[in-house]
């Protein structure tokens, strides 16, 4: 069985042929379910989560030194303010030695505490039937914040 199969029988319309079945399928909800999902994330702490990130850019930003620290903190907030319907991918090519070096630092600055933080949360919500969606988002989150230098966001 295909993850598309038909999920709703919708309307019966008549036509000047037989009747036709408007089907409702599981890709065509996609979009109404991310933002659901989008706005119930907000909600419960989304938002609040989303400004600890913008703030900590600002931070960063103020001192000349941690702008590009800064710049994944705005990646890392707008991820975290949105976060259905976006993935996180490698970049392509080889990100070199500055990345790295940048990965690093974020590491031992607080990249690691932040992804441990996104890895309880989402261990706490995997526990819940109805948590699952929201873990995979921490799951998602964390392996941004771990290396935020060699991935980009897409969508």
């Amino acid at each position: 069985m295909t993850r598309w199969l038909p999920a709703v029988i919708l309307l019966l319309a008549t036509c000047p042929e037989p009747f036709i079945l408007q089907v409702i399928t599981f890709k065509s909800l996609h979009p109404y379910m991310n933002l659901i999902g989008n706005l119930i994330w907000l909600v419960f702490g989304g938002l609040w989560s989303a400004l600890g990130y913008f703030f900590g850019g600002l931070v960063l930003c103020i001192t000349i030194v941690g702008i590009p620290w800064g710049f994944q903190c705005f990646k890392l907030a707008g991820v975290v303010l949105w976060p259905f319907g976006k993935k996180i991918v490698p970049r392509d090519g080889s990100t070199g030695c500055l990345s790295l070096f940048a990965n690093i630092v974020w590491l031992l600055c607080g990249g690691l505490y932040t992804a441990f933080v996104h890895l309880v949360f989402a261990l706490i919500l995997f526990i819940t039937i109805i948590g699952i969606p929201f873990a995979r988002q921490h799951v998602k989150l964390m392996e941004l914040s771990f290396m935020p230098f060699s991935r980009t966001v897409i969508g």
